[in-house]
C-alpha cells in the first residue's frame, strides 16, 4: 500500500522534542513492505532539509517531502498562525506532485494540516484518514491562542466539522479526543481511538545510569525526573518548584527534581529555582529522544505534568507512555483517563494540577516506601505491555488505512 503521511512536526528519535510518533509508525510500515511518503516541514529534520524550500529524501526506508517552515515554542501565537500558513501552502504543492497514492493519513496539530491532505486525496480520488492530536480549536481557545467568539475561532470551527466529515475514518489519541469528535456528530464506525504508545524497544526498566548520575551528583538520591516541553500547557514552574521548596524545608536532602527540555516557560523555571535557591532541582537542558531513557531509567518516579486547563485533560502525552515502559511509576496531575489508568492499574499517583504541597507530600511517601515505588514500577510496565505497545498501535492504524483503501477501490 502507498501511504501519503502528512505531519507538519515529523521528527526521528535524534529530535529532542519527542514527537515521533508518525516516524515510528512509517518506519515500521515500511519494514512490512509497505511505501510512506511524509509531509512535513523541515523544523525537525536534519540540516540538509533545510538547504532549498523543497527538500526530498530518504530517512529509514521513509520518503521524506518537506518545505522550509520555520517552527519554535519561543514564537508569538501570531508567528505560529503564520508558520501553519505557509505550511499549509507549501505542503499541498508536495502532496499533490507526491505520486500515485493509495491512502492520505493528516495528523494534527495544526488542524490546517489536514487541508493539504484532503486536497491531495480529493484530487486522487483516494480515502483521506484524519488523525487528532488535540482538540482544535477548542484546545488554542482554552489556552488564550484564540478569542472565543472571535472570526478565527468560528473559522477554525468550520474547518474542524469539514475535516471530519469528509474523513473515512478520524483517530482520536484519547477517550476525550473521541468525545469531541462524536460531539460533532461523526458517526461512532468511523472513530477510533489509537492512542500514543510506549517504545517497549527504547524505554526499558534497568539499572541507573552511574555516569548520569555522577554528572549531576545524584548517587544515593530519590530522583524525581521530567522529560518533556517546559511551556505554558505544562506549567512545570507551576508546581515543581513549590514542591521541591516544601521537601527541601522538610530536610529531604535525599530527594531531588531532574528537569530536561526546553520551551517558553523555561526562563520562569529558571527564575523561581535560584529565587528559591534551590539545590534539589537540576535543570539538564533538552534531550534527544534516544537518550532520553537515560534519564527515565536514572529516575525513581517520572511526572507527566500540564496546567490546570480542562482540555488538557484529554491529552495523550508521549512522556506518561515512556514512563509506563520505564517501569516506574508516574506521577501525573490531570484528573483525565490518565489519571484512572494509574489509580486503576496501581501504576502511579495522582496529584491535583498546580498543587505543590499534594507533589511534595506524595514524593517523600514514595521516597520512604521502596516496595510500593518497585510494585508501581513494574504494574507500569506490564500496563504499557499489555496495552500501548508501539507495534500493536502501529498494526491497529495500519488497519484503518488499509480497510479505508479497500473500501474504495
Amino acid at each position: 500500500m502507498r501511504i501519503l503521511y502528512l505531519h507538519q512536526f515529523f521528527a526521528t528519535r535524534d529530535s529532542s522534542l519527542g514527537l515521533i510518533r508518525s516516524y515510528e509508525f512509517a518506519r515500521r510500515w515500511v519494514e512490512q513492505g509497505h511505501q510512506v511518503t511524509i509531509i512535513t516541514s523541515s523544523s525537525r529534520l536534519p540540516e540538509q532539509f533545510n538547504e532549498r524550500l523543497f527538500t526530498d529524501g530518504m530517512v529509514d526506508g521513509i520518503r521524506v517531502r518537506s518545505v522550509r517552515v520555520g517552527y519554535s515554542n519561543y514564537m508569538s501565537y501570531g508567528r505560529r498562525i503564520w508558520s501553519f500558513a505557509l505550511f499549509t501552502i507549501g505542503a499541498t504543492h508536495l502532496a499533490l506532485t507526491a505520486g500515485p497514492q493509495d491512502v492520505v493519513l493528516a495528523t494534527s496539530t495544526p488542524l490546517t494540516v489536514g487541508v493539504p491532505g484532503w486536497i491531495a486525496a480529493a484530487c486522487r480520488r483516494i480515502p483521506f484518514i484524519f488523525e487528532v492530536r488535540d482538540l482544535w480549536p477548542e484546545a488554542a481557545v482554552q489556552m488564550g491562542a484564540i478569542k472565543r467568539g472571535s472570526l478565527l475561532e468560528r473559522t477554525a470551527k468550520h474547518l474542524e466539522r469539514f475535516l471530519y466529515r469528509r474523513s473515512a475514518a478520524v483517530i482520536g489519541l484519547s477517550p476525550g479526543m473521541v468525545d469531541g469528535i462524536l460531539a460533532e456528530g461523526i458517526a461512532p464506525e468511523r472513530v477510533h481511538m489509537i492512542p500514543n504508545c510506549s517504545d517497549l524497544d527504547l524505554f526499558t526498566p534497568a539499572d541507573k545510569d552511574k555516569t548520569f548520575l555522577a554528572t549531576y551528583d545524584l548517587a544515593g538520591k530519590f530522583v524525581v525526573g521530567y522529560a518533556g516541553a517546559i511551556g505554558p500547557s505544562n506549567a512545570v514552574e507551576g508546581q515543581v518548584p513549590e514542591a521541591a521548596r516544601i521537601i527541601k524545608q522538610a530536610g529531604r536532602d535525599d530527594i531531588v527534581f531532574v528537569i530536561a527540555g526546553d520551551g517558553k516557560s523555561l526562563p520562569e523555571l529558571k527564575r523561581l529555582v535560584a529565587e528559591y535557591e534551590l539545590d534539589n532541582v537540576r535543570l539538564v537542558g533538552s534531550l534527544p529522544k534516544h537518550d532520553v531513557p537515560i534519564l527515565t531509567r536514572s529516575a525513581d518516579v517520572l511526572m507527566t505534568l500540564f496546567a490546570d486547563v480542562p482540555i488538557l485533560a484529554t491529552n495523550s502525552p508521549n512522556k506518561f507512555f515512556d514512563a509506563l515502559a520505564s517501569g516506574r511509576p508516574a506521577m501525573v496531575n490531570q484528573p483525565g483517563w490518565t489519571r484512572e489508568l494509574v489509580e486503576e492499574h496501581a501504576a502511579g499517583v495522582y496529584v491535583p494540577t498546580g498543587d505543590g504541597q499534594a507533589m511534595a507530600e506524595a514524593i517523600m511517601r514514595l521516597a520512604d516506601d521502596p516496595a510500593l515505588c518497585a510494585k508501581m514500577g513494574r504494574n507500569a510496565r506490564r500496563l504499557a505491555e499489555d496495552r500501548f505497545g508501539r507495534d500493536a498501535q502501529a498494526g491497529h492504524l495500519l488497519d484503518v488505512l488499509e480497510k479505508a483503501a479497500r473500501s474504495k477501490r
